[in-house]
């Protein structure tokens, strides 16, 4: 079996074994999966593992979220073609490839600003996406009120409002919040006059967000 056969036989195992037994159902993001060449997006060394059901490292000690974590993460966010999306976290910049398939435009913040460099190369083979990519640190990012929606790739010990707060009236995010070996997946939307409501969907683990645990202020 050559290796195109093979890799073409593991995203269609991947779909369906791991994607959509984790009640992953919605046509457009099934679309979106398996539209964008994954195999592309990881690291050579781990080209043969692009469908597996694993987080696959990448550099700064960094991992690329499991198939089916992402495609929860983008059926809960139920994005439209109209929106504005924030990611944080490009990573490898698979993720932020299927939201650009869904959305109508991407800003995606990464700390490492090698690896913006490196997805923006990736990106590039992909034209049809409107990608702004920014090297920076997310808990320093001020948007106020600008998404309709907002994925983060690393979990947060807690919620706060700091992403929150950047969502339009409508807005979801979706966040990893807990400290190992406990996390939840959560869903925030956004209401009319500030209200805010969240949705536990899912336990999981993942790399934290960097910055995301604060040092406890020194008190006399």
């Amino acid at each position: 079996m050559s290796a195109e056969i093979h890799l073409e036989t593991a995203k269609r195992q991947m779909l369906g074994q791991q994607i959509r037994a984790w009640e992953v159902f919605d046509e457009r993001v099934l679309s979106a999966i398996e539209s964008v060449p994954r195999e592309r997006f990881v690291p050579s060394e781990f080209r043969e593992l692009a469908f597996a059901d694993i987080e696959i490292p990448l550099p700064h000690g960094q991992r690329m979220m499991a198939p089916k974590v992402e495609g929860r993460l983008l059926q809960a966010l139920q994005l439209e073609a109209s929106d504005r999306v924030l990611e944080i976290g490009t990573g490898s910049g698979y993720l932020t490839a299927c939201l650009g398939r869904l959305a109508g435009e991407i800003v995606s913040v990464e700390y490492f600003p090698d690896m913006v460099e490196s997805a923006r190369a990736k990106l590039a083979e992909i034209t049809d996406i409107d990608v702004e990519l920014r090297a920076a640190d997310a808990m320093t990012l001020d948007y106020s009120a600008e998404f309709d929606a907002i994925a983060v790739t690393g979990s947060v010990p807690e919620l706060d409002d700091h992403f929150i707060r950047m969502l339009r009236p409508g807005g979801r995010l979706f966040i990893i919040v807990g400290r190992a070996p406990v996390m939840e997946a959560r869903l925030v939307r956004m209401h009319h006059g500030g209200r805010w409501t969240e949705e536990s969907l899912f336990e999981t683990l993942i790399t934290p967000l960097i910055n995301a645990e604060r040092s406890e202020p020194f008190v006399l």
